[in-house]
């Protein structure tokens, strides 16, 4: 459930993981480049996919 509520959080904001791991170092106006934006939407579909098949797996032992 963790690993889809990351993913969940991931695909619809995107930018809270770039100020979460990198905005903080930032002093000024700086925002995440596109490509940022669309690997971390990417790697949220990827864990939400991830975490259902574990839970469904699990669910059937």
């Amino acid at each position: 459930m963790i690993i889809i509520g990351i993913g969940l959080l991931n695909v619809l904001n995107p930018t809270f993981a770039w100020y979460m791991k990198e905005g903080w170092k930032v002093s000024g106006d700086s925002e995440p480049s596109d490509t940022y934006l669309a690997l971390t939407r990417f790697g949220g579909v990827v864990a939400i996919i991830m975490g259902l098949f574990v839970m469904i797996s699990g669910f059937g032992t």
